[in-house]
């Protein structure tokens, strides 16, 4: 049971890394690396994510 609550919190964490990568103002090679790492390496590419990521948000 306690791992089908980590592995729902790692998934909403994906989720919420990934629209923020979608909406920053990087370039778009970085929001496709940025949401490939976080993709293929769930818990260490968000935790990259919280620590190195486009820190920028689009204004639209």
């Amino acid at each position: 049971m306690e791992y089908g609550i980590i592995g729902l919190l790692v998934l909403a964490l994906n989720i919420y890394a990934i629209y923020h990568v979608v909406t920053s103002g990087a370039s778009t090679m970085a929001k496709v690396l940025w949401t490939l790492g976080i993709l293929i390496f769930p818990v260490l590419g968000v935790i990259a994510w919280f620590i190195a990521g486009p820190k920028g948000h689009a204004t639209a």
